[in-house]
């Protein structure tokens, strides 16, 4: 397609030009703002590769809020161009043109007849004038003996003995830019080789074609074709110095597609006229042959050409055949460009695309984006955040911590905004686990020096200058929290509810928010992680992303705390459930083994998983439930669990929700710091 990216030269590079106003600002992203546009994605579906996809069709924003062109745009775009084009030309143009040419012809010849009578007659020589109007009768005759169609009317008028010499002469000029002409919609640059040559000369394209259609002939049996000799002999042809082939090939088929959808998109009768002119003005049968034979094997090694394209125009701007062939393959190209990017699976698909095609046809604002997005794998393999398998991204460990710091982020962002979550606390620890906080050093004091605060506490004392005095009241320590080590599981509820009351997404935020704060602010804790609906199962950390919620109907809290209990007897240290669901137990695992639903919850549920919340009480298992939009049944349940196990209850909403679980977790945190207790 014309659209793939070549490496030969269309018209030399082209810069442009401006003077600087301030506006010409470019798009400036890197690898961490283009992840974090996919971090809302990847958390709701956990597939990079179609997180790539939805990032594509609908384009981001840079850091300076400058809006990247999507491929859905694009395609709107393409559409437009499209229906533009088709309202503005008419091709049936290309047959009114040559017709009225032939027409003014006739006239000259008519009137150049009628001269010559006159002429004879007002000479005063009676035989002179007998012979011309006699003449005059058979020239006129042949003249309205003419074939209608434009094939027999040129064949007519080759064969006729012209009387005007300006009518010759235009018929004969008219003959040789039909020929070029044809030449040059079958051959495209081609033609610029045969600018200059006569119908005699044709011997060295005929050579051309036989030998190219011998070089496809040769490959198709598996040989190499002398593809270097060839351009040695016919370079001449191609002024745009294909490097190979294959490249060559598609020059030309992209022209010959052209012409058959210019064919194709004509009436039955022009169609017919115009092949039958083609094939009046090409008359060397040799010639034709080649001809024929060079468009079968090009439709059999570009199939996805468009041969059979057909064209509805409705406009009143009339085309000659140079002009629709260029008008059909602006089409064409308009067709291969919405194709590769409704095609487009991944960014590096996006790297065959010609940009400055894509330019000429949509401007330099889509260019430019879909250069960038063809970048957008490389830009991520190069940081870390992702990994090539077997021609499918996967996200890497860092890639996981990445998705985490960013939930993690947004949630503490929204937390300073909404000015909830400054927690002091007075009591220092003795550990390696950082408060982010310094004091006056006290005798007693582990020496955790933070130097840049102990030198700005003399400087402030002694002033400015060197060296710089430092005195014991000068040290500043960094206050540590206790180590005593907490043990959480988080329970995440994945029934088909939570999606389609739009709980899901926040949900997810919100564990791997904790899941990261955990890992990089308590290393020493462990974080287990649930997922329950009609039944539960354990997942770690790396599958977090690929975890979506369960079609199937039910929500099996019991089983959930099973594994949960499970998980915490092999950990030490405090110990905690953290439960985030939308509804009501609807399931548990019964007798058999198997998982059993009803609604509303069956008695039996409601024993067994309130049998799950003793058992917890009893290891000494806290169990925190935050609540998402819950109905006043699922509100008396919740209170009653809570009142067994001593654990609390968060009545929320999915926009606080991240407020609820990391104020929650972080005041708990600090408790245990300070009390060695939840």
């Amino acid at each position: 397609m014309v659209i793939r990216r070549r490496n030969r030269q269309r018209e030399g590079a082209r810069f442009r030009y401006s003077a600087w106003d301030g506006t010409q600002v470019g798009f400036e992203y890197d690898a961490q703002d283009l992840f974090k546009e996919l971090t809302d994605d990847l958390l709701y579906h956990g597939d990079l590769n179609a997180a790539m996809r939805r990032l594509m069709q609908q384009g981001f924003q840079d850091r300076d809020g400058n809006q990247m062109q999507g491929l859905r745009d694009m395609l709107d775009q393409l559409r437009e161009r499209r229906e533009e084009m088709l309202d503005q030309f008419d091709l049936g143009g290309i047959y009114d043109e040559i017709n009225e040419t032939l027409d003014d012809v006739v006239a000259e010849e008519r009137d150049a007849i009628e001269d010559h009578v006159a002429d004879t007659a007002a000479s005063g020589d009676q035989r002179a004038n007998d012979i011309a109007e006699a003449s005059s009768i058979d020239k006129n005759l042949q003249l309205d003996m003419l074939p209608p169609d434009l094939a027999g009317k040129v064949k007519g008028l080759q064969s006729y003995e012209f009387m005007s010499p300006e009518a010759r002469q235009q018929f004969d000029e008219l003959i040789e830019r039909l020929k070029k002409e044809v030449a040059q919609s079958q051959f495209d640059q081609m033609a610029g080789a045969m600018g200059e040559m006569q119908p005699e000369d044709l011997a060295p394209m005929k050579d051309m074609m036989a030998e190219l259609n011998q070089m496809i002939e040769q490959r198709n049996q598996g040989e190499e074709p002398d593809f270097e000799g060839f351009m040695d002999r016919h370079g001449d042809f191609f002024p745009e110095n294909p490097e190979s082939l294959d490249e060559l090939l598609e020059i030309m088929a992209e022209r010959m597609a052209a012409m058959q959808a210019m064919m194709n998109s004509l009436t039955p009768e022009q169609r017919q006229q115009l092949q039958e002119l083609s094939a009046q003005l090409m008359d060397d049968m040799d010639l034709q042959w080649q001809t024929q034979q060079l468009a079968q094997h090009l439709q059999e090694a570009f199939p996805d050409m468009n041969w059979d394209a057909n064209y509805e125009f409705g406009g009143d701007q009339q085309l000659n055949m140079p002009e629709a062939t260029d008008v059909m393959q602006q089409l064409g190209d308009l067709d291969s460009l919405q194709q590769m990017l409704q095609n487009a699976s991944n960014p590096s698909a996006l790297a065959e695309v010609d940009p400055q095609r894509v330019e000429e046809l949509l401007g330099r604002e889509s260019a430019e984006a879909l250069q960038r997005m063809s970048e957008m794998a490389r830009l991520l393999e190069e940081n870390g955040l992702a990994q090539n398998t077997e021609g499918r991204l996967e996200l890497t460990p860092r890639a996981l911590r990445a998705i985490g710091q960013n939930a993690l982020g947004d949630l503490f962002n929204k937390l300073m905004d909404d000015k909830i979550g400054s927690h002091r606390i007075n009591r220092t620890g003795v550990g390696h686990e950082r408060a982010y906080e310094t004091k006056p050093y006290e005798f007693g004091d582990n020496f955790n020096l933070n130097i840049e605060q102990t030198v700005r506490n003399a400087i402030s004392r002694n002033g400015q200058g060197t060296p710089v005095g430092l005195t014991p009241d000068d040290f500043e320590i960094e206050r540590t929290e206790m180590t005593t080590r907490a043990s959480t599981v988080l329970m995440l509820d994945l029934s088909l509810s939570m999606p389609m009351r739009d709980n899901f997404l926040p949900a997810k935020k919100v564990t791997m928010a904790l899941h990261s704060l955990i890992s990089s602010q308590y290393p020493r804790d462990y974080l287990g992680l649930v997922g329950f609906a009609e039944s539960a199962f354990e997942f770690n950390a790396p599958q977090l992303p690929e975890v979506s919620w369960d079609y199937a109907y039910g929500t099996n809290m019991q089983h959930g705390f099973m594994i949960a209990r499970r998980l915490l007897a092999r950990q030490s240290g405090t110990k905690q459930i953290i439960m985030i669901t939308d509804g009501e137990p609807t399931a548990h695992i019964g007798p058999n083994g198997r998982p059993y639903f009803n609604y509303p919850p069956a008695p039996e549920t409601i024993e067994a998983t309130l049998k799950e919340v003793a058992r917890a009480t009893k290891e000494d298992i806290r169990i925190n439930i935050f609540m998402l939009d819950p109905n006043n049944y699922l509100r008396q349940f919740v209170e009653k669990m809570t009142q067994m196990n001593g654990g609390r209850a968060f009545f929320t909403s999915p926009q606080n929700l991240g407020d609820y679980v990391l104020v929650d977790f972080l005041e708990h945190r600090r408790r245990l710091s300070a009390t060695g207790r939840f």
